[in-house]
This record gives structure tokens, sequence and C-alpha cells, in this order.
């Protein structure tokens, strides 16, 4: 397994574990978690894979390996597998040992089990009796797995952690399995052969790496791609390491461990990295997620920094978790709604900003940032579908700045944003050409919720844009029948999903509308409790594209009169 920075291959679990190869799970990776779901997932497999006729390979994943030389092996991820694995043969170990107790071909089986031990657990020490294997787990589980589990002796069950628990419960989960299957034969040779079969047919992608930074670089390629491999261990190794090196003794580790655990309740341990980059995009330049690692490394290299980051870190979690739940009770009411309107739009951009500005200033104050961000949303991202990498580049640069407190006031700040500000006259003209496609739930709920604030603007009265009992109604339908004969088939693809060409309306009385001419639909215009609605019926005899387009118009003007920001003047 020649070790390169970056070094890709298939290996099977027989070739994984020969010639010498050792691995251990780093001092605080995370500690084993299958359950019952994960083996029995893994045994289904195997069984599968044992069946006449069937593939003769089983593909178990990536397996993300770190090492200097071609030897000795840090999992970076993949350790649940390879521990589960380890826990299997184990399990057919003890079916050997249980078949030498009985005196079946002692002499033969005791050998097949010294050699399978050697192949794939490593061995005892003659004389100590002290397992040397070829698998050294996690601080928290790695006296358990070589005390009671690799020697083969029995487990206690009592005053263990969650995690030694689910190894014990693993290893005799197996091992019920294995004396099922293998009862009626009782043979060492079938258990033998079953370790053989499996070992040649289950296998991995290993992916070996020299560093932590290129581990990193693995995991976010891999994850862009759709692959969620653990980059939030592979930074919890980092630091904790850092501290550990430093002479932390163990009353602080285990404090740095529960702050840790705290950071990933909060906000579960997929979300960690993109909260990460945000989080130090609030404090720090602009930093993309390939390079972040390495700046967390560059940045972060003593203990006092480590437990500094993760108390930020600590503080920081609460306000990113509620910024993805408009009902979370940090909010108050003039920020709740904001907070909502981010989420429907699926803009998190601001993220960075948000999290300075809460910081530093109080309610009031930030729900005015608040508020201002929701706007530029709005006019940047959701009418003007505009590039969001310069947009990125100038909410970092804002909030950088909050923090090295150049900006103290909310004024301040909401000006800082003038560049990501669309003008009354570009969101106007934006506005004006506008179509969203009705086909997402996402995207119904924002038309819903433009067309209801117009609402609220012409006539002062407020719906609830989230009720079921409301929906959209497209004037010109989106199946129209041979009465639309006003519209080609080129202008019904470019106007029925144009803002101008919807309205709101009773969501029972759109149900019995159905595709009838807009003759029809005037009539029940008329008598609609929307006043938008109403104006339809009352400004337009027909239905055509020039009249969605001046009724687009209108909105917009509308649009342009709701969706602004005061604090930057005349635009």
């Amino acid at each position: 397994m020649a070790i390169s920075n970056f070094n890709t291959s298939n290996q099977t679990f027989r070739k994984l574990m020969g010639n010498g190869l050792a691995y251990r799970v780093p001092m605080f990776q995370r500690d084993y978690s299958w359950t019952e779901q994960e083996w029995d997932d893994l045994w289904q497999d195997i069984l599968a894979m044992m069946e006449p006729g069937a593939e003769q390979g089983h593909y178990l994943g990536y397996l993300v390996l770190q090492s200097s030389d071609d030897r000795n092996f840090h999992i970076i991820d993949g350790q649940q597998r390879m521990t589960t694995l380890s826990l299997l043969v184990l399990a057919v170990l003890s079916g050997l040992r249980r078949l030498v107790d009985d005196g079946i071909e002692t002499d033969d089986n005791r050998r097949r089990l010294e050699e399978l031990r050697k192949t794939y657990i490593g061995f005892l020490d003659p004389v100590t009796l002290v397992a040397v294997s070829k698998l050294t787990l996690n601080r928290h589980n790695d006296q358990y797995y070589q005390t009671y589990l690799v020697p083969l002796e029995r487990p206690p069950k009592r005053n263990l952690k969650t995690s030694e628990h689910l190894l014990r419960k693993s290893y005799e989960w197996f091992e019920e399995r294995i004396h099922h299957r293998f009862s009626e034969s009782r043979s060492g040779a079938d258990l033998a052969r079953f370790v053989d079969t499996i070992s040649d047919r289950l296998f991995f992608t290993v992916i070996s790496v020299t560093d932590e930074l290129n581990a990193f670089k693995v995991f976010e390629t891999l994850n862009a791609r759709g692959v969620r491999l653990s980059s939030t261990d592979l930074l919890k190794n980092y630091l904790f390491s850092v501290a550990h090196r430093a002479g932390g003794h163990e009353h602080e580790m285990r404090t740095l461990e529960e702050k840790w655990e705290t950071i990933v309740g909060k906000l579960g341990s997929e979300s960690v990295p993109d909260f990460l980059r945000v989080f130090w995009n609030s404090r720090n330049p602009l930093t993309r997620h390939s390079d972040l690692f390495k700046a967390i490394r560059g940045r972060v290299n003593d203990k006092a920094g480590v437990f500094s980051l993760l108390r930020e870190m600590d503080r920081d979690a609460d306000v990113y978790a509620a910024l993805g739940d408009a009902d979370d009770a940090m909010w108050t009411v003039d920020q709740r709604d904001h907070v909502a309107e981010l989420a429907m739009y699926n803009v998190r951009q601001p993220y960075p900003l948000l999290l300075s500005a809460r910081r530093l200033l109080a309610d009031a104050e930030f729900a005015r940032v608040l508020r201002a961000c929701a706007m530029v949303s709005f006019r940047y991202n959701v009418i003007g579908n505009l590039a969001t990498n310069e947009q990125e580049r100038i909410y970092n640069a804002v909030a950088e700045r909050i923090s090295k407190k150049e900006l103290t006031g909310a004024l301040e700040i909401i000006r800082a944003l003038r560049p990501v500000y669309p003008t009354d006259e570009q969101f106007h003209t934006a506005f004006s050409e506008k179509q969203i496609r009705t086909t997402t739930a996402r995207n119904r709920q924002v038309v819903r919720y433009i067309l209801c604030e117009i609402e609220r603007h012409v006539s002062n009265y407020a719906f609830d844009y989230g009720s079921d009992k409301y929906s959209i109604e497209h004037i010109l339908p989106e199946h129209p029948g041979d009465d639309w004969t006003e519209f080609t088939d080129e202008q019904i693809d470019r106007c029925v999903f144009r803002i101008g060409n919807m309205t709101p309306l009773d969501a029972s009385v759109n149900r019995n509308l159905g595709n009838v001419p807009y003759s029809g639909k005037r009539t029940v215009y008329e008598a609609c409790e929307f006043a938008i609605t109403r104006r339809i019926a009352s400004e337009n005899h027909d239905w055509s594209p020039e009249r969605i387009a001046t009724r687009q118009r209108w909105l917009a003007t509308q649009a342009t009169a709701i969706w602004r920001i005061a604090e930057m003047g005349p635009g």
C-alpha cells in the first residue's frame, strides 16, 4: 500500500489485514456507535453474498487512512465498519474455541483459531498473554476491546460506557448468528472457510493520505459529491491532540470533550463543518471550505487556543442553530418573521454577518440588521437571482469589521451592505420580468408570501400566507384548454409562471375554477376577499400577454415600496 500525498485503491478486507499492517483509531475519534440495525444490514449483505450465483463482491464504501509509512495507519473515516468486522471475526474465533472446548477436532481447530487470529486480529504475547492487536481503538474503547474481546474473555456487563455496551452487544450478536448458522455442521473448516470467503469478497475504496490537511481535502471533495465523510471527527482529533500534546490533564480533556459534545448536540455532526465555516468567517477573512482546516491549523496551535475556540464555537452554535428555526425562543417577535423569511428564501450568505452582529448588538439593533439582511436577500437573491460570490465577499467583509469593532451600530452595518442592495430601478426592472415556477413547495410558499405582502400593502389587511386556506391562482392556467386562444404555445410557456399571472384565491374556490376561460374566472375574482384579485376583474376585460406584463409592472411598483431599506436612502 504505497503512500503518496493522496493514493486511492480498492482493497479487500484480507489485503487490508495482511502483511503486518496495523490500524489505529485516533485517540479522540468518536466512540463505537453502531447498533443492531447496522449489524443486521452487514450480516444480511454477507448472507446474500454467500448465496449461489450471487455477486462475488460486496462494496463497503470509503476507508480514509492517514500514514507517513506503509505499515501503520490512522483510520480517519471507516472505523465503525473496521471495528465491526473485527468483532465479527472474533465471534467466529469464539465459535472455534467452543469446538475446541467440546473436544471436536481439537488440534486442527486450535490451529485454525490461532492462524485466523494472527491474520485478522493480532497475536497474544506468549509470556504476558497481552494482546498485540492489528486494530487499536480510541481512548474510550480500546481498553475494553483489548482486555476482554480480543482474548475472548467473557466481557462484563456492568459499569460500562454506552460505547462499551455496544461493543459487547455487537460481539455477542455476531456470536449468536455464527452459532446459529454453523450449529448443525459444527465444522471448524466451515467456520474458517466463512472468514476466508468474506475477507476476499468484502472490499473498500481505500484513500491514503499523509497528513490531516490532505485528509480534509478528501472530505471536502467527497462531501461535495454527496459522499458524507466526517470532517467533524478530523477537526476534533486535531484540536484535542493539540491540547493533549500540550500537557492537558484528564480533567481538561474531559472538559473539552463535554464542550465538543454540547456543540455537536446543538447542531448535529453533519452540520458542524458548515457551522464552522460560518463561525470562522464571522471573525476572519473569507475562507473557502477547502482551506478551512489549513486556516484553523495555522491559527489554533496551543492549548489556550483550543479552549478559546471551543468556548466561542459553543456561544455561536446557539445562534447558528436558531437561524434555522424561526420558532426558537432566542428570537423576539420583531426578529422571528425575518428569520422565517431567510429560511424560506433558502439564503445563508448573511449568516457570518448575523453571528458577528448578534455578539455585538442589543435585540432592537440586531432586529434592524436582521430585517436589512432579509430585504437584501429578497432583492438580490430571490428576485435578482444575482451571483452569490460577490455577495458572500461583502457579507464576510462586514462581519469581519463588526468583529474588529470597526462597525458598532446597526445603521453603520446596514449601510455597509449597499454594494449588494439593488437600487429601486434595478429591483423594479427585475421584478417586472420575474418568473417563479410554482412546481415546488418552496416556490409556492415564496409566491404566496409575495402576493400576501402586496395585498397587505394595498388593502392594509394581513392574510396568513402559510395557511392552507389560500392558494395561488394562475389566471392563465398551467394547462389551458382550447378556450385560451389569446395565447400561442410559446406565450403560454413564457407567461404562465410570471408573477403578474398569479393571484391569491380561496383554495376551495380555486379548485372549482379549473381551466375555465378568463370570462368565467372574472366573475369569481369580482367577489374575492383579496383586493389585488378583485383589481384584476375591475381593470381587465380580457387576459393577454400584454395584460400580464402591465399587471406585473404594477406589482413591481408595490414591491419596490415594500421591500425597501429606508436607511439606504433614495435608491
